[in-house]
């Protein structure tokens, strides 16, 4: 089971089937990129 999570909220973003349990970080999750949108 894999856990994919955004680098900037670190909140879980997505969940994948694996064979290790592993965490995977993405640059911004589309909560991120809402919020960062707003701001400009």
């Amino acid at each position: 089971m894999g856990t994919i999570v955004c680098q900037t909220c670190e909140s879980t973003v997505e969940h994948f089937e694996g064979e290790k349990v592993t965490t995977l970080y993405t640059k911004q999750c589309p909560n991120c990129k809402e919020v960062s949108v707003q701001e400009v």
